[in-house]
């Protein structure tokens, strides 16, 4: 009687051990991840030091508090220009503005307005002439 009792408590800790053991491979991997991401943002903010002058630095700062979707979209164009060459030396503030137009004139929405005149013509109005 003993041996089922004995099987079934050794396929319970085998079945924790093997959780255990995934979770701390998820924990390892997700350090890992981390670390690397924390890689990254060193290597991109080093890019854009060395890429803008302390103005420019401190304008796309201030966008990334308000808008921070834009400013990341703006340092993956700075970052990409700076891979390609294209940029000669250190921009400016001037020139990081100019850039934020372009950017703002390409991801400007224009709002459309549709007016749907069947829904207007039941208004309460047509009741008066009766």
């Amino acid at each position: 009687m003993a041996d089922p009792e004995l099987e079934a408590l050794r396929k319970q800790r085998l079945a924790q051990l093997q959780m255990q053991q995934r979770g701390g491979d998820n924990a390892k991997s997700h350090e890992a991840q981390q670390e690397k991401q924390r890689q990254m943002e060193d290597m991109r903010n080093s890019i854009l030091t060395q890429v803008l002058d302390q103005s420019a630095r401190a304008r796309l700062n201030t966008l990334s508090l308000g808008k921070p979707e834009k400013a990341k979209m703006v340092e993956g164009i700075l970052l990409g220009m700076a891979q390609r060459g294209q940029l000669p030396g250190k921009m400016g503030e001037k020139e990081l503005i100019g850039l934020l137009e372009s950017v703002n004139q390409q991801t400007q929405k224009q709002t459309i307005v549709k007016f749907d005149r069947r829904r207007a013509a039941l208004d309460s109005d047509d009741d008066d002439l009766e």
